[in-house]
């Protein structure tokens, strides 16, 4: 939102809030009392002799009094009457009218006190400052990390501070593994999970993530030590994500695919529906689910791809998406003969993909074409919408799941039966 509108919109909230409060106080103090009228006393005696009466009525109709005693009570309660009935009430006493200075004072007070704490103990530059750290969110990575990075670096910079104070608090320490893992510092990250898991021994998020720091350090290879530690937390805690995803990758790794589908519905099941994470999670189930079942509607079609112009006319037929693929020149150090190389197509920018093909990143750069014989669910193509959101991602464990030093890129909106789409791989999954 523009800054000026967020700033307006704010003290426009700020006035309503301030003339609420004052709606409720000053009325009661502005208002010029009236005098109270005291009851007449006169009122008053008659009404206490008529209830005295009806109870002598009732005590002579019970026989607690003889008609002599009734007449002699009555004739005494009359006389009573009457000599009060002849003496004038005095005069009300006047009620002081209400004072309004009480009133306007606190009328002036209340909105300058309210601002006065405000800017006090408040934020007023945050009324600037979040507008453009959003604005600063939507400029390229290139950019917009740097602060980010700066930040998360002051931050890891406080909790290793917290660590040297306390050494044995094993919190500290697995906030700080956490955010080594973050920034991918995975030498750091390891030693810090090793410790947490010391003073941590049964937390299952502890162990979980001390195995993904080990299987990272050992060329990625989760075997051994990796899943005696994942097996630990889902002893611990069944529910545990990161134990869930490295045992659905392993799986996966070890061409169990039934298995690795179990899990990856039981991950599945923990997470929102419409997060990335939960959309990577299905496309490793719909993988899984191929494997097991070669013959069921899937990820059939996760092939090396074929030159754009020598795809048969009926794969080209229906809808399609025609395009191009690079690696930033900054990450292709970073790739390997073994990476798989994986493209997406969602429904905008949610759901699963309605189409994906596989192929090897060492044929960097490459055409592809994406077509409705791609669909992972033949009820769900291409042809069916309008405009779809492309991912194209290299995968260090080959499992379409995005996972933490994974390398993407993505182009958010692109038409249906578009051609020359281009699409860069320029980021690093954190």
């Amino acid at each position: 939102m523009n800054p000026f509108w967020t700033v307006s919109l704010f003290w426009g909230a700020a006035v309503v809030c301030v003339l609420i409060a004052l709606a409720f106080v000053l009325p009661a103090l502005l208002r010029t009392r009236t005098r109270t009228s005291q009851a007449a006393r006169r009122d008053v005696n008659i009404a206490v002799y008529r209830d005295q009466m009806k109870e002598m009525d009732a005590d002579r109709a019970n026989g607690l009094l003889s008609d002599a005693q009734y007449q002699s009570a009555k004739l005494e309660l009359e006389a009573r009457l009457a000599d009060d009935a002849l003496v004038t009430d005095d005069a009300p006493e006047p009620g002081r009218s209400g004072s309004r200075r009480l009133g306007f004072t606190l009328g002036a007070l209340i909105p300058v006190a309210a601002l006065g704490l405000y800017f006090w103990l408040g934020s007023p530059a945050s009324l600037i400052a979040t507008p453009v750290a959003q604005s600063d969110a939507t400029q390229p990575a290139a950019m917009a990390g740097v602060p980010s990075d700066h930040d998360f670096a002051k931050l890891i910079q406080k909790v290793e501070e917290k660590v040297k104070a306390s050494p044995d608090d094993g919190e500290a320490w697995t906030m700080l593994a956490k955010s080594y893992a973050v920034v991918e510092r995975w030498p750091e990250a390891l030693k810090a999970y090793e410790r947490a898991n010391e003073l941590l021994p049964q937390d299952a998020s502890v162990l979980s993530g001390y195995a993904e720091a080990v299987a990272i350090n050992n060329n990625r290879m989760l075997a051994g030590k990796p899943m005696e530690l994942v097996q630990q937390a889902l002893k611990i805690d069944p529910d545990n994500i990161k134990g869930l995803e490295l045992s659905g990758i392993y799986a996966l790794q070890q061409k169990n695919f039934t298995e690795a589908s179990n899990y990856f519905k039981r991950l599945l099941a923990l997470l929102p529906p419409e997060s990335t994470y939960a959309q990577d999670i299905q496309a490793a189930l719909n993988e899984s689910e191929r494997m097991a079942h070669p013959g069921i509607a899937g990820l059939d079609n996760l092939a090396d791809p074929l030159p754009a112009e020598s795809n048969p006319p009926s794969m080209a037929s229906g809808a399609t998406i025609k395009g191009s693929i690079d690696i930033a020149p900054a990450l292709k150090s970073r790739l390997a003969a073994s990476d798989v190389l994986f493209i997406f197509a969602r429904a905008g920018q949610g759901g699963p993909p309605v189409a994906a093909l596989r192929a090897t990143a060492g044929q960097l750069p490459m055409a592809f074409e994406l077509t409705d014989g791609m669909a992972m669910n033949p009820a769900n193509t291409l042809s069916q919408h309008q405009q779809v959101a492309l991912v194209a991602r290299v995968s260090k464990s080959g499992s379409p799941m995005g996972q933490a030093g994974d390398l993407e890129g993505t182009v958010p909106v692109v038409k249906v039966g578009a051609a020359g789409v281009k699409i860069v791989i320029d980021q690093v999954k954190q």
